[in-house]
């Protein structure tokens, strides 16, 4: 891109964004043998404790067609590592996706609408439309078809902001976008990050 408008964002550190992704531990965690041998010294802990009886298991907890829930700390998950097109830092870490800011309404019984609102790092960001697109192309990836996406910029975060909402909510201009072979270069930058 260009240049870099906002040069100096707000950044959260990557330890403190909220995540049910398991983080990396260090070697000299609690309880755990350090040194040559380390690998060599079995585990005390179990996975499964031998002496507990075994769980019974129902029909119903076997049935393939249950349908796993999915919330919203799933959707910051899946968001939060996607890389700022202008900063080579995450949309979490700059704080453009929030928890608070992604909501799941249902649509009907089988259908829900994942709704997120994201948060510009300055007011007149010239790629809010692409950070939308990329959200927007990460959640369609990644979920299943029973959600429907809807990716906005929040309320008076952005200077143009009713006219970014209608080119991220106009199916004909994402497709059009999509088509774009240079835009899709810069969508696939910043979905490499994803985990």
């Amino acid at each position: 891109m260009a240049e870099i408008q906002n040069s100096n964002p707000t950044i959260r550190n990557a330890s403190d964004l909220p995540t049910r992704r398991g983080r990396t531990s260090s070697p000299t965690t609690k309880g755990q043998p350090l040194g040559l041998f380390a690998s060599s010294i079995p585990s005390s802990t179990y996975l499964v404790d031998p002496f507990e009886p075994a769980p019974i298991s129902s029909e119903s907890d076997s049935d393939d067609d249950a349908v796993e829930p999915i919330d919203e700390q799933e959707i910051y998950d899946l968001i939060s590592t996607i890389s700022d097109p202008e900063h080579p830092l995450s949309l979490g870490s700059l704080a453009v996706v929030n928890l608070p800011d992604i909501h799941i309404k249902p649509l009907s019984r089988d259908l829900q609408t994942v709704l997120v609102e994201i948060t510009p790092t300055i007011t007149h960001c010239s790629l809010a439309t692409v950070i939308g697109l990329g959200v927007r192309v990460r959640l369609e990836q990644s979920l299943p078809p029973r959600f429907r996406v809807d990716v906005r910029i929040k309320d008076g975060t952005h200077s143009t902001g009713d006219q970014v909402n209608k080119q991220l909510g106009d199916k004909e201009r994402v497709a059009a976008a999509l088509e774009n072979a240079q835009l899709m270069g810069v969508l696939r930058k910043m979905l490499e990050t994803c985990q």
